[in-house]
Parts: C-alpha cells; sequence; structure tokens
C-alpha cells in the first residue's frame, strides 16, 4: 500500500514477474504457521462473501471506486490467514478464496489504468489458482490476462493467452469462462486482421453462452453474460470495419446493460454503437451515441471509459468543423479533465 504510487507507474511487461510470484507464494505457503489459531471453513465462507459485496462495487461503480479498500483488506486479512494452520481441504478452499479476490484487486486495477500493478495481481492470482487446483478459475485468470495483452497492443498474446484458457477447462466445466474465452480470441484475431477467425470465435462464444446457467456459475462469472459478452462483440466487429453487425451486438448489450443498470457496460457499448455510425458515416446519430457514452461514463470511475470517450474524439474528428464533432469535443474535453 506504501508503495502503490511506484507500482501504479510499473510497466506491463507480458509474462514479467511469474519467477517472483512463484518464490513468493511457495515461501508463503512453506514457512511454519504464524500464531493466530486454526483457519476454518467459516474463515473461506466470509472471505468469499466480502469477495461478492466488493465485485458489485466494481460493476456498478468501476474499478477505481473499491480498488484501495480491497487491497487494504486482501493485504490485512485474507493473505494472513495463508500463514495460519488448517486442513487439506481448507487450503485448497483458502487458495481459491485467495485468487478470487486477488484477480479482483487486479481487475480493478486494469479497470483503472494501472497496468503495471494489474498484471502482478493476475500473476498472483494464477499461481493462487493453481494451488487450489480449480482449473476453471486459472482459466478466468487467464482470461483476464488476455483481456489486458490485447488492451495493450498485444493481441497475438492475447490469442496465446485465451487459447490456454480454453487448454484449462479441457479439465473443468464452465460454459460462462468459455464463452469469455472465445470472445477474448475474437477480440485479438479482429486486430490481428483474421476475419474468418475472429467470426469462428464470436460463434463458438455465443454457442458456449447459450449453455449458461447462471445458478451453476462461480460467483466470479457473474459479470459474464449476454451485456458483456455482446458489447465485446461489438468492439470485435468494430475492428474488423463491419459496422451492421457491430451496431447489432451493441445495441443488444446496451439493451440488458439498461435493465441491470450497469453504467460502465452501457457506456461502452454506447461507444462501440457511436463508432459503427461513424463507419456508416452517420454523424448526427454518432454524436447522439456519444452524448450517452458520456452521460453513463460520469457515473462510474474507469479508466476503460475514459479512453473509449478519447477514442471516440479521434474517430470524430476526420469529420473536419462540423458543428457536431465541435459540440462533442468540447462535452468529452470538460468530461477528461474531470476525470
Amino acid at each position: 500500500m506504501d508503495r502503490r504510487g511506484f507500482l501504479a507507474t510499473a510497466p506491463f511487461v507480458a509474462v514479467a514477474g511469474v519467477g517472483p510470484s512463484r518464490d513468493w507464494l511457495v515461501n508463503t505457503l512453506d514457512r511454519p504457521p504464524s500464531s493466530g489459531g486454526r483457519v476454518g471453513i467459516e474463515d473461506v465462507s466470509a472471505v468469499r462473501n466480502m469477495f461478492s459485496a466488493f465485485q458489485r462495487v466494481d460493476i456498478f461503480q468501476g474499478g477505481g471506486s473499491g480498488r484501495l479498500l480491497l487491497a487494504r483488506y486482501v493485504t490485512r486479512h485474507v493473505y494472513p490467514l495463508l500463514r495460519r494452520t488448517y486442513g487439506e481441504e481448507v487450503r485448497r478452499a483458502l487458495c481459491e478464496a485467495a485468487a478470487e479476490q486477488t484477480y479482483l484487486l487486479g481487475w480493478m486495477a486494469y479497470d483503472n489504468g494501472e497496468h503495471g500493478t494489474a498484471q502482478r495481481y493476475l500473476i498472483q492470482s494464477l499461481r493462487l489458482a493453481e494451488e487450489s487446483t480449480n482449473a476453471a478459475l486459472g482459466a478466468h485468470v487467464l482470461a483476464g490476462m488476455a483481456d489486458q495483452a490485447t488492451l495493450l497492443g498485444d493481441p497475438a498474446e492475447g490469442r496465446r493467452l485465451a487459447r490456454a484458457g480454453r487448454a484449462g477447462l479441457a479439465r473443468a466445466t464452465s460454459p460462462a469462462c468459455l464463452a469469455d474465452l472465445w470472445c477474448l480470441e475474437a477480440r485479438a484475431l479482429a486486430l490481428l486482421g483474421d476475419r474468418a477467425g475472429a467470426a469462428h470465435a464470436v460463434a463458438a462464444s455465443e454457442r458456449a453462452q447459450e449453455r449458461v446457467r447462471p445458478e451453476q456459475e462461480a460467483d466470479w462469472a457473474a459479470f459474464i453474460d449476454v451485456a458483456y459478452l455482446h458489447g465485446e462483440h461489438a468492439n470485435t466487429f468494430r475492428d474488423l470495419g463491419d459496422a451492421g453487425a457491430a451496431e447489432e451486438h451493441a445495441r443488444r448489450s446496451i439493451g440488458h446493460a439498461r435493465q441491470q443498470k450497469r453504467a460502465r457496460r452501457g457506456a461502452m457499448s454506447q461507444a462501440a454503437l457511436a463508432v459503427a455510425h461513424l463507419q456508416r458515416r452517420d454523424l448526427e446519430s454518432a454524436h447522439a451515441a456519444g452524448l450517452r457514452t458520456l452521460a453513463l461514463a460520469r457515473q462510474v470511475k474507469s479508466s476503460r471509459c475514459v479512453e473509449a470517450v478519447q477514442d471516440l474524439r479521434q474517430r470524430m474528428r476526420p469529420f473536419g468543423r462540423h458543428r457536431l464533432v465541435a459540440d462533442f469535443e468540447e462535452r468529452a474535453a470538460r468530461f477528461v479533465t474531470a476525470a
């Protein structure tokens, strides 16, 4: 916590920190137990209840809203539990719960634009998931790492990580996680210019999503739903230049996000819709979608929403000095300054 300023500026580097993370975890688990009593399954349940609460904060308010509070809880309460005594069943459950919390920390840092910090949390979460022997959770962590790699300009690495996650699901069942991994592979393939591969991956993601039964999925899969998946598919087709498909998926995402009152997802899908309109040279519709993006983005603390607004500003500028471009530029500049 004292070094968060340094960590926030540390760069993202593909596969960086795997060795140190492995050393930290092995050293922690192999140390003699600390005082504090034996850990029971009820202690693990309490950690999981806190995960659900913090995940709702992330989904509805953005990663920047609760990350530091979660970091304090994890470092002062969750990680110290790993140093106490427990049976093998509790050990696996505790590592699983710690992996979930650490992943959420990484995801919140990612959404808040702290990519070096996010990467380190995600790597640590993957190691904890391995210790828990929960293959589906490990695949979920790899999905987060794939998303980050693609966002930061390395879609080839994003594709490899998504495929590694799918390989891990050979030992577990989670249609939601599978849908996410196919979705993220599609995003990467679109940026790599593989139209056929991206379309195939989107279709595979939709087939997996049809098999999702929310009551049978883990809590960490709660955000992997039609609002999220169609929003990401909209971005895939946006990057492929297929404005029709991008608009269709964006509108489906927007409808579900509105019902759920998910401002972050709504903002990002409105931005994708605006870009689809721009690709069709429909500046008036793009402007309207852009204003809706701004209205929703103001409701959350998310650097990804800010980046979506910035991207939209750049895409509007080739339309010159049109009054709608000037109006959106002025509103967006105020939003970015405030954010």
